[in-house]
């Protein structure tokens, strides 16, 4: 990408692009021309990968980090997006974290407090600075989960969680339709990342396997491939929708 190139091109933020969907996110916006902000929390070494593969296929990233539940932190990452790039079009709201799965009768509050407070307050934090920010045309990205209508045991808080970014999502479409800023969420099923596979055995991720017809998980790239179409000019049409990738998981 030239100098010339680099100035006038799209600029994305992705949270949490550190390792799995958020850093193979971050990378497909790159090659679609975006210049991308890299967002981690704790992960530095990832996040500098992230960037390092962007810009070893021409792109251009930029480090940030931020608590996405903090909002003078919030606040700050998109002052420095706009004294870096000068201009902002795209908010992907992808970090996040689960709690451990057990029964809700064994979830301490502590847990429940750690898990809403990443999820569902760092996303909207993330909204409401995206809101003030984004111009005409603008694109916010929310990457949820198929756990919302496809439940299974253990994972009640973490569902609750995204439960309610995707009811956040769905008015703040409402409320910046005039503005033409789209907002959607995208809710994958199992992908193949290292959280995925963290603790589990083969037969445990074969099982995780079969719960889709296609008997397959996905990869970040088919995740990343929407979220690039939602991110385009394309997408126009598309507001307050939650787009579900999961090879038929329901």
């Amino acid at each position: 990408m030239s100098a010339a190139e680099s100035a006038s091109a799209r600029v994305a933020i992705v949270t949490g692009a550190s390792k799995g969907i958020g850093q193979g996110i971050a990378e497909k916006l790159a090659k679609d021309g975006l210049n991308v902000c890299v967002h981690y929390g704790g992960d530095q070494a990832g996040a500098s990968e992230t960037a390092r593969r962007i810009e070893s296929g021409g792109g251009r990233a930029h480090l940030i980090r931020a608590d996405v539940a903090n909002a003078a932190e919030v606040e700050n990452m998109f002052a420095q997006v706009m004294s870096h790039f000068g201009r902002l079009d795209v908010v992907v709201n992808n970090a996040g974290i689960i709690n451990s799965l057990i029964p809700l009768v064994d979830v301490q509050e502590a847990d429940f407090d750690r898990v809403m407070e990443t999820n569902t307050k760092g996303a909207f934090l993330m909204m409401r600075e995206a809101a003030k920010r984004l111009k005409h045309n603008g694109r916010i990205i929310c990457v949820t989960t198929s756990l919302c209508v496809v439940p299974r045991p253990g994972f009640g808080v973490y569902v609750a969680s995204k439960a309610a970014v995707e009811g956040l999502m769905r008015v703040l479409a409402r409320e910046l339709a005039p503005k033409k800023i789209t907002v959607n969420a995208v809710a994958p099923g199992p992908v193949d990342t290292a959280m995925l596979r963290k603790g589990k055995t083969q037969a445990q991720l074969r099982q995780i396997a079969e719960l889709s017809p296609m008997n397959r998980v996905g990869t970040t790239e088919e995740i990343a491939s929407v979220v690039s179409f939602l991110a385009s000019s394309g997408a126009s049409w598309v507001t307050g929708q939650v787009v579900h990738v999961n090879g038929g998981l329901f």
